[in-house]
């Protein structure tokens, strides 16, 4: 262990991932790379929380029937999502009966689940886990601002909250692409109370982490084929790339961001871009695997980031705190093992 970053030095391989989308999410650039999608968003549920909780059912059923596995071969289950107490993951897996770890790391929670689901591989103390994650854009809008017929005028700065979920299947088996080191992200508060302007709250957590990533390691932006954050929308993205230029960074060349992949901002009227647990869920399973898969990528450095907060905090006027996970996904692992292009 160095400092802050954990190298894994049996790194976990990730043999499936799924995703599965609602309507604006298809109609967007990625639309032709997602599993499955839903024209009404409600995946014949009666209520957005259940049509979320649906959609992490399906994406995890979808993972397993990738690498033809069945529940009782997952020894652990990292899940979370946007709604209070995790309801989402809780009530949308509970028949799969895996032992189940609830997180909340807002939209960091799809990092989140893999740097916890590869420590614990990588530790010798499991052989297989799933990590699912969610977001639905009416559940949050119900939970974080207001009901989605309340028509209330959305700000440039705001971002448009995904609806959908993925779902990773980790094995301690060598196969690739192998997650090769994590650095967990440190709670930032820049005093930032605007919940319509995420991305800047979310932006000095970035910058903290991948500013820590690279003096500890050494390495240089140029060093990775992708730098991908996840979801700080085209405001934050802006601030992580002026603030880590300023310190001898430039992440310019490689840099993109989940949040700005999923939708065409202008066309599709999101403003800033996508966001919610589902956002760098989705595409990470959806487009930067196959990508690796493909060999059109060979060494990414990917980051979720979260605004921490929740209706009481907001309406008392606090100020948002920002966390941001890095995971480091490459077709080579520590022992020189390379990937051969199996994984789906």
């Amino acid at each position: 262990m160095q400092k802050g970053i954990i190298k894994l030095e049996a790194p976990p391989s990730i043999i499936a991932a799924s995703s599965v989308v609602g309507q604006k999410e298809f109609e967007g650039p990625l639309g032709s790379c997602f599993d499955l999608h839903d024209d009404k968003g409600t995946f014949n549920m009666d209520t957005w929380e259940k049509s979320e909780s649906e959609m992490q059912r399906l994406a995890l059923n979808l993972a397993l029937s990738k690498c033809n596995l069945k529940s009782e071969d997952i020894d652990l289950l990292f899940a979370g999502d946007l709604l209070n107490q995790c309801i989402s993951s809780a009530y949308g897996l509970v028949n799969f009966k895996i032992p189940f770890f609830g997180l909340f790391g807002a939209c960091s929670t799809c990092s989140e689940g893999l740097t916890l689901a590869s420590m614990v591989l990588s530790g010798g103390m499991a052989n297989r886990c799933a990590v699912v994650t969610s977001s639905h854009n009416c559940s949050a809008e119900r939970q974080f601002r207001n009901p989605i017929e309340y028509g209330g005028q959305r700000t440039p700065t705001a971002q448009w909250t995904v609806t959908g979920s993925g779902a990773f299947i980790l094995s301690a088996y060598p196969q690739g692409p192998f997650i090769t080191e994590v650095l967990p992200g440190r709670a930032v508060d820049s005093n930032i109370d605007d919940p319509n302007n995420m991305g800047a709250a979310m932006a000095p957590a970035a910058i903290d982490t991948l500013m820590r990533f690279f003096n500890e390691t050494k390495t240089s932006p140029s060093d990775y084929n992708a730098i991908i954050t996840g979801d700080l929308g085209s405001e934050g993205s802006a601030i992580l790339r002026e603030f880590l230029k300023t310190d001898g960074y430039d992440i310019t060349q490689n840099h993109n961001d989940c949040g700005l992949l999923i939708y065409d901002c202008e066309s599709q009227d999101t403003h800033a871009g996508g966001s919610g647990c589902g956002c760098s869920a989705v595409v990470l399973a959806s487009h930067l695997l196959p990508r690796m898969n493909r060999g059109e990528l060979d060494d990414i450095l990917f980051i979720s980031t979260g605004a921490l907060m929740n209706p009481s905090s907001v309406s008392q006027g606090n100020t948002i705190i920002g966390i941001a996970h890095l995971v480091h996904i490459s077709n080579t692992n520590n022992k020189g093992l390379k990937f051969n292009g199996n994984t789906n």
